[in-house]
């Protein structure tokens, strides 16, 4: 019995590689094919390319500003909700998980129509100034609100996964009775035990930022996703490459994320 569940694991792993592995080698083989040979151009002409070190940065940009507002809104709403009002969780739960069956279009058009509604009805107000400062081109927080707004079910259900391995109850009351404030028991207690969370959530909403099209694209900016359409409506093998190259610094991210979190547990001591 255990040599056929291993036989079938072996098998399961072979069609997921097989998946996976073969589109990637056919892109590969896309981009370095040339009538002369095998020619690497596709990747050596991406630095001197226009446009792909400024969305490139303005990409990580967003993605670094989103990590950080979603988690600074996300934890201590999940802490608090875990500790005082658990019969909140299901509300919560469907509320953040809202995104994921609202259409992007629909999404984009709702942020369009506040956009418009801003400027016509605002024009002689303070926060005018505000509509415009948000879709400023070098930097849209308009698009960081909408990002945040796209990843709350995945740091919710990262957040929430990690709060239910530990006892978010038993840590606050230890650090509030050793003289600590409720932020400093969330900082110093509660947050070293939430790292795993924590950078799961974080590579969840840095894949999210860096591979959506569809919002950026409507509302008119340039970020890398963007900027790889772009170019391949002109030099299809320069964008395949580049997917190809995003597509490798994602899964080292995901494997340099599972390396921390393998090293976190081996060094972890045992109980009993």
């Amino acid at each position: 019995m255990a040599r056929r569940l291993t036989s079938w694991r072996w098998a399961v792993l072979g069609l997921a590689a097989l998946y996976f592995l073969v589109p990637l080698a056919a892109s590969v083989v896309f981009t370095v094919d040339d009538p002369d040979g095998i020619s690497f151009d596709a990747y050596t002409k991406i630095l001197s390319t226009g446009g792909f070190v400024s969305s490139l940065l303005l990409s990580l940009e967003l993605a670094v500003t989103t990590i950080v507002v979603v988690l600074l809104l996300m934890v201590p709403a999940v802490v608090a909700l875990r500790l005082g009002a658990p019969r909140l969780r299901p509300v919560v739960e469907v509320v953040c998980s809202l995104p994921l069956v609202v259409p992007p279009i629909a999404f984009v058009a709702g942020i369009v129509s506040v956009l418009k509604w801003g400027p016509d009805h605002l024009s002689r107000t303070p926060l005018f100034q505000t509509f415009v400062a948000i879709q400023n081109p070098s930097f849209p927080v308009v698009l960081v609100l909408a990002y945040v707004v796209m990843a709350l079910p995945f740091v919710y259900r990262a957040l929430d996964a990690g709060l239910r391995a530990i006892d978010v109850r038993t840590l606050v009351e230890a650090a509030r009775s050793c003289g600590a404030s409720w932020p400093k028991a969330l900082v110093r207690a509660v947050l070293p035990n939430l790292r795993g969370a924590l950078l799961n959530a974080a590579f969840l909403t840095l894949a999210l930022v860096l591979g959506e099209f569809t919002v950026a694209q409507l509302l008119g900016y340039q970020p890398f996703a963007v900027w790889i359409y772009n170019v391949g409506s002109d030099q299809a093998q320069m964008s395949v490459a580049v997917s190809v190259l995003s597509l490798l610094v994602t899964w080292a991210l995901l494997l340099a994320l599972a390396g921390a979190g393998g090293g976190r547990n081996r060094t972890a001591p045992s109980r009993g």
